[in-house]
């Protein structure tokens, strides 16, 4: 997607609804390829979490992307830092399919699609409202960056029962922990590629393997090989930072016919 030109219309991209928020979500904000809002299951837990989706409904033919989207894409953010009484907002992504458009292959949606959020509260028991900031990218032959505030107070209606149910239904969709007998596991490298083995149930045929770059990391398209009977998937690595991270991992999906899990990888 190197040549997929960037249309940058800046904060005037898109135009928000002038229908009001219902209930505990967002208005929705519009833009050429689709609309996004911010939808939230409205009571915080005990733990003092708040749930909710980014829920992006795109336009037939367009996309937007996984966590890391390949050489040339957008991929989601969300920042909170303007909110009361929220601390941080984490986002966690469906497993993604993996596309070539003809200018590059990149990993994301090619549908509508909710993105679940964690919501942390600063303060539990203490009125929060999220005021977040989001940017995505949403393309067709143009990648338009979609760039606005979403607002939600959580308390406005928290028992509305469709907000909640989409709220539920997306965390359902989330890729399941991987386990010994549905994961990867790590052969020795070298310092420009990253080799995992796969363990899943169904045909080598519908597995696929996404890592996502993280921390200075940069990743090529995997490639497939079979030895002793298993798949191998080996990712070239097309940048690293300068010293290796000795915390954290790398966010990884695997797919089968079966489903899909996720885990973390550590640094190569």
């Amino acid at each position: 997607m190197q040549s997929l030109k960037i249309l940058l219309l800046g904060a005037a991209i898109g135009s928000a609804t002038v229908l009001p928020a219902s209930a505990s979500s967002s208005a929705w904000y519009n833009s050429e390829g689709g609309k996004v809002r911010l939808v939230t299951s409205g009571k915080p837990d005990e733990a003092g979490r708040i749930l909710g989706v980014l829920d992006i409904a795109l336009k037939p033919g367009w996309k937007t992307y996984w966590r890391d989207p390949g050489d040339a894409g957008v991929p989601p953010q969300l920042d909170v830092s303007a909110s009361t009484n929220i601390a941080g907002a984490t986002l966690a992504f469906p497993a993604p399919q993996r596309h070539d458009d003809g200018y590059g292959k990149w990993a994301g949606y090619n549908y509508p699609i909710s993105l679940p959020v964690t919501f942390k509260l600063a303060t539990p028991d203490q009125p929060a409202v999220i005021d977040a900031d989001i940017f995505l990218g949403i393309c067709e032959t143009i990648c338009i960056p979609v760039q606005t505030r979403l607002t939600v107070d959580p308390t406005s209606e928290p028992d509305n029962a469709d907000d909640a149910a989409l709220v539920k239904a997306s965390f359902m969709a989330l890729p399941a922990p991987a386990k010994p007998d549905f994961g990867v596991n790590v052969l020795p490298g070298d310092h420009e590629t990253l080799v995992v083995e796969a363990s899943f149930p169904g045909a080598p045929e519908a597995a696929d393997f996404f890592v996502a770059g993280e921390r200075d990391y940069m990743f090529g398209t995997p490639s497939r090989s079979e030895k002793d009977g298993k798949l191998i998937f080996t990712v070239p690595i097309l940048d690293r930072p300068s010293t290796t991270p000795t915390d954290g991992g790398l966010h990884y999906t695997l797919t089968s016919s079966a489903g899909a899990v996720e885990g973390l990888l550590p640094f190569p």
